[in-house]
């Protein structure tokens, strides 16, 4: 997917809480700066030099852009951090020039903050190669993460195998309500698999196949999140047992007809929002952050990810789905072993 961070605020904060994408992109630069609480920080005439731009170019993306700046490394030092500030650059040949006799406040850049004027600046020749360069070091970063692949990088969660394993039972459930409660044909299993996906996500199983390019083979509950798995089960079995309870007072199986009157009524419980608008968020964040995969039906839900999602997904804690696998036989061993 082609992306012009210079307009993409969400795609801007998304490479800036990534750690190891910042990690990879700061070995890359390697930017010298002065050393001042635990960081490397940058005044506006080093990064105006590195730019090849005027300090006053500078001045008008902090005016312009002064929030996002601000809350991604910029800050304005006065009082005591700015006389220890003025202390350190002392020592550091020619940092003391930026500051007059009479300075009393002055702006500094930590690397995020660097970064974020980089891909926000359409002046310098430098600042577009070094988003191209950022560009393939992100992508390179969630490949190397990922052994080359995004489409099962929800199962580096810690949470994907328990979500997989009961929406595997629920699944049961489901499947059985429909074919003994109802008098449709096999086609039913699809039909009202569609009308669960299009409830939660907005897209039946052909349409979100097609968004995330999987192959016919391809299963889709083995690329859903957690959080989306966990809804369709609570679809599943609690449709499940509507079905059942309109059979118990018919005494007859539930036609077509029948069964869509009480989906509609079902999904249109209030209790269901909450946790539809969570499990969009998530498919839809992460999809664009991971899989660079745009789902278009819920592009309002799309929000930049924090650090502890990359985390989730690409740190320590995230592991191959064998691993996963491996843990829960021995969980799933114990269950059964206090039966």
């Amino acid at each position: 997917m082609s992306k012009d961070l210079t307009v993409s605020g969400l795609e801007r904060q998304n490479i800036l809480n990534n750690p190891y994408a910042l990690e990879e992109i700061k070995n890359a630069v390697n930017l010298d700066g002065i050393k001042f609480e635990n960081k490397f920080i940058f005044f506006k005439e080093n990064i105006a030099e590195f730019f090849e731009v005027s300090t006053r170019t500078i001045e008008n993306y902090l005016s312009n852009h002064e929030n996002e700046l601000k809350n991604n490394g910029y800050e304005v030092l006065r009082g005591k951090r700015l006389q220890e500030l003025k202390e350190i650059a002392n020592e550091n040949s020619g940092a003391e020039t930026i500051f007059g006799t009479k300075t009393t406040v002055i702006g500094i850049f930590d690397f995020r903050a660097f970064l974020n004027l980089a891909m926000l600046m359409t002046e310098s020749e430098r600042a577009t190669l070094l988003r191209q360069a950022i560009l393939d070091i992100v992508i390179d970063t969630i490949n190397k993460k990922t052994g080359g692949s995004t489409k099962y990088i929800n199962q580096r969660d810690e949470d994907f195998v328990i979500s997989y394993f009961q929406e595997e039972n629920y699944r049961k459930e489901f499947t059985n309500a429909l074919n003994i409660y109802t008098n449709m044909g096999n086609f039913k299993y699809s039909v009202y698999t569609d009308k669960i996906y299009k409830s939660i996500f907005k897209e039946n199983a052909k349409e979100y196949r097609k968004i995330l390019k999987l192959q016919e083979k391809d299963s889709l509950r083995d690329t859903f999140y957690s959080e989306v798995l966990d809804l369709i089960s609570s679809y599943e079995y609690g449709f499940a047992k509507i079905i059942e309870d309109q059979f118990n007072k018919n005494k007859t199986p539930l036609n077509y007809n029948q069964t869509d009157v009480l989906f509609k009524k079902f999904e249109q419980q209030p209790h269901w929002k909450p946790f539809i608008i969570k499990a969009r968020n998530k498919m839809a964040s992460r999809d664009l952050a991971f899989r660079d995969t745009l789902h278009l039906s819920l592009k309002e839900y799309i929000t930049p990810l924090n650090s502890d999602e990359f985390e989730r997904f690409l740190g320590e804690k995230s592991k191959e789905l064998v691993e996963r696998l491996e843990e829960a036989k021995d969980v799933f061993k114990r269950l059964k072993e206090r039966e």
